[in-house]
């Protein structure tokens, strides 16, 4: 897998994560345990994409 194949796998991770916060935040009772793990999954895999873009 090419650097820029593993920036497109992650930026759709990406993506799929935002929609699964979105989901939670909008329900009447979220999760903030489970808004936390998606933020920091987010964050994880943004960071990731910014070393690749680096390299």
């Amino acid at each position: 897998m090419t650097a820029t194949d593993r920036i497109h796998s992650l930026q759709a991770r990406h993506a799929s994560l935002e929609e699964k916060l979105d989901n939670e935040s909008g329900r009447p009772l979220p999760d903030e345990v489970a808004i936390h793990d998606l933020k920091r999954q987010k964050l994880a895999i943004k960071d990731e994409i910014a070393r690749l873009q680096r390299a």
